[in-house]
């Protein structure tokens, strides 16, 4: 069976060169946010995100001891009570559309959410007007014709976070849902 597949058979010493060399290209730890509903949970249990009911415990390097749910950023900025948007960080809006879980709606009708063209994922703004290309091009947006329609996307590169944060600040949040992941 093993011609009929792209497997190569391997000198047990080959193997473990090429294991150790790519072993060490990994990093030994990674920082990421979860957003995680802590303490007593079973008076507020109806009131979480259903997607999950997974139960996580966790210690903190100062060794407090945590239990909680994790929940997704759209649930979380829409669960802030002081606002839509005032817990959501260009960073963190990012990080939500990348996940392709989560669509930001802004206003003067624009959309935000992460879209898969040409099999690449792709954060795309949709629902712009003729008026505001110009503007959204200064603000780093780029724009493709497919299929003869204009469409801008937000690079997915480390100068993402800077320009979602330009659009956020002159088109200020007004709803944030979630989708059922592609």
């Amino acid at each position: 069976m093993m011609g009929e597949t792209r497997w190569q058979e391997a000198e047990r010493a080959d193997f473990a060169s090429a294991w150790t060399a790519e072993l060490a290209e990994v990093p030994e730890f990674t920082d990421s946010t979860l957003h995680m509903v802590t303490g007593l949970l079973l008076p507020i249990w109806k009131c979480l995100p259903q997607e999950s009911s997974r139960v996580y415990r966790f210690q903190t390097d100062e060794g407090e001891r945590i239990i909680g749910r994790r929940f997704s950023p759209a649930w979380a900025a829409n669960a802030l009570a002081s606002g839509v948007s005032a817990g959501l960080t260009p960073d963190a809006a990012y990080a939500a559309l990348m996940e392709g879980r989560t669509i930001l709606d802004l206003a003067e009708g624009l959309q935000l959410r992460r879209t898969r063209v040409m099999g690449a994922n792709r954060i795309e703004l949709s629902g712009f007007t003729d008026a505001m290309r110009e503007r959204l091009r200064a603000y780093g947006l780029f724009s493709e014709i497919i299929s003869w329609r204009l469409r801008f996307f937000v690079p997915v590169d480390a100068s993402g976070p800077e320009i979602i944060g330009k659009l956020l600040d002159r088109y200020p949040v007004e709803r944030i849902s979630e989708r059922e992941a592609a």
